[in-house]
């Protein structure tokens, strides 16, 4: 007989914060014993998370009823004695962690990310298990990508990767469903907050649309948000066919947090296409025990991030200008962190499991983001692939012809060769240059790039003189504490600290409101000295610390006058709706 697995969810306790999950295996007969495994990190989330440290109360035994043997092996691996055919495993999870990459589970709801969650059977993710829900009499409804089965609360996964891809929403969501070219999507808002559900879906619809018509086709049957409003939250986690997003309960009655959450649900739809499906080798099938490591990830989130932006102003909800201001904020992020001189993109794609997601007081000083590096490539690629082609080809056609090649055709990731080479095959331009980027400390000059759609970037401090500690600081309780000392500053150089207390700075006591900092950086000269007052440990002393000039970036990105019509032209294109 075929192996199968059959999962079901209780809540008797959701006040607690526990989910019970009762895992009943049949007709698995393949060894002596049986070693259950819970992943340790979840896929589009690059950090060893720990799932199994929530484990409690593991228990096994037959249909019968008899208990049987089990002991762990290791952190996520749980031996199980296996003489029966038939064996029923019970543990509970405890989930109060809000994240859109952790589960949390309270009276209200329950949000469960699958890899902490669901247990699989070494060496069988291929097989194919079932999942009954049993909530909480006063919850109503459950939202999840998952294939629904015949039966009332119950789901179908062909395999365990889908599983794992397939997170589910438990609860009293205010749900609704449209479709776009013939493929449902359903919303879910979990919490209160002020949106309109009409607007939501025309909004939506025009991002899915968009979407669609940069690849060519869509890969779903359905597709689900589920949005959790807080009173400050944001990001996303991009799934198969579902994405869940974290959300500011405020954010839908200003035009500026919507457009920012519309460009949140461009960028995480737009992952069905690139990364979920269009990926690189190295990403899926997953090892879900330990870290699975690739350079590419300035290729699958940073034109992500270029794409989400830019694709809210093809539907027109961004003008040329909020457009513009959007995109400069990748190049002010990259070039006022120390780090960009140490760390490329493609180093910051591969150290993302130890520095992305586990940033700490000296992380600006050594690293930098492959989201906003990334898209800074993006934009380069796309423009010299526009202005070499006049105007025939542009990114979008590397995308769709990647995604049939890769996915629809040979359905396997790319190594980064393989897509340098198809992007110039199907363009004829040479992109050498800035995929070498990627792997470089060199910067490229982006304004050889913007100038020929007849744009620029332009850096409004740039021959400016502005005198600076290279310290930032934050006020509570009446003390200014130092956060951050910028590499090669004069608080670098002269030793102040992270943590040290800032009293006063020649004479002047510094006020919460930091205006006595401001006013004696306004006054001071560079190369200066001050006499800088603090107190470290409990301990008070004196530091002398040079002033020296700021190298911080003021980037905009602004059209040139008096250019010729046809490169306008092509910057119309670029930005055209």
């Amino acid at each position: 007989m075929t192996p199968s697995i059959h999962f079901t969810l209780s809540f008797s306790e959701p006040q607690a914060h526990y989910v019970e999950v009762q895992m009943h295996i049949k007709s698995f007969t393949a060894f002596d014993y049986i070693d259950l495994k819970m992943p340790v990190w979840a896929p589009g989330s690059y950090l060893i998370r720990e799932y199994p440290k929530n484990i409690e109360r593991f228990s096994v035994s037959s249909t019968d009823g008899k208990e049987l043997k089990a002991y762990k092996t290791s952190k996520n691996t749980w031996r199980v004695d296996h003489k029966k055919n038939d064996i029923i495993v019970k543990y509970a999870v405890y989930a109060f962690e809000n994240s859109v990459r952790t589960s949390h589970i309270d009276y209200s709801h329950a949000f469960l990310s699958p890899v902490g969650v669901f247990m699989y059977i070494h060496g069988y993710l291929y097989l194919p298990c079932d999942i009954t829900v049993n909530p909480p009499p006063h919850w109503s409804k459950i939202s999840t990508g998952l294939e629904r089965a015949s039966t009332s609360n119950s789901y179908h996964a062909a395999n365990f990767d889908i599983l794992y891809d397939s997170p589910l929403e438990i609860g009293n969501q205010d749900t609704w469903s449209f479709e776009v070219e013939g493929v449902p999507h359903e919303f879910a808002m979990v919490g209160i907050a002020d949106y309109d559900r009409e607007q939501l879906s025309a909004d939506v619809s025009k991002i899915v649309a968009e979407e669609n018509s940069i690849w060519g086709s869509n890969p779903n049957q359905h597709y689900t948000f589920v949005t959790h409003n807080y009173q400050n939250a944001h990001g996303g986690l991009e799934h198969l066919n579902s994405t869940i997003l974290a959300a500011s309960r405020y954010t839908y009655s200003q035009p500026n947090t919507y457009k920012a959450y519309l460009s949140l649900v461009a960028h995480e739809y737009f992952h069905l296409w690139n990364v979920k499906r269009l990926r690189p080798t190295a990403l899926g099938p997953f090892d879900y025990e330990q870290e699975n490591y690739t350079t590419g990830l300035w290729i699958m989130e940073g034109f992500t991030s270029y794409y989400d932006n830019l694709i809210i102003r093809r539907c027109g909800f961004y003008n040329e200008r909020e457009y513009l201001q959007q995109l400069a904020i990748d190049f002010n992020t990259v070039y006022n962190r120390p780090g960009y001189e140490l760390q490329s993109a493609a180093m910051s794609s591969f150290d993302t499991w130890i520095k992305q997601y586990r940033p700490d007081e000296n992380s600006h000083n050594t690293s930098i983001s492959y989201y906003n590096k990334g898209a800074m490539l993006a934009v380069a690629m796309d423009l010299k692939i526009i202005a070499d082609t006049q105007g025939k080809y542009r990114l979008d056609d590397v995308l769709k012809a990647a995604y049939k090649q890769f996915y629809l055709i040979e359905n396997r990731g790319f190594e980064e060769e393989e897509l340098l080479r198809l992007a110039e095959q199907v363009t004829g331009v040479d992109l050498q240059k800035i995929f070498q980027a990627a792997h470089s400390l060199e910067e490229l000059d982006y304004n050889i790039y913007f100038n020929r759609v007849g744009y620029q970037l332009v850096d409004h401090n740039a021959g400016q003189s502005h005198a600076t500690l290279g310290i930032k600081v934050a006020h509570s309780e009446g003390k200014s504490i130092i956060k951050q000392v910028d590499r090669a500053s004069g608080a670098w150089l002269g030793g102040l600290n992270v943590e040290d207390e800032l009293i006063a700075i020649n004479g002047h006591r510094i006020d919460p409101q930091g205006k006595a900092l401001d006013h004696i950086l306004t006054q001071a000269k560079v190369h200066d000295t001050v006499n800088v007052l603090i107190a470290r440990d409990g301990i008070v002393s004196t530091l002398e610390i040079t002033v020296l000039q700021s190298d911080k970036k003021a980037f905009s990105i602004e059209a040139i006058p008096n250019i010729e019509a046809s490169t306008a032209a092509l910057g119309k294109l670029w930005l055209s709706l």
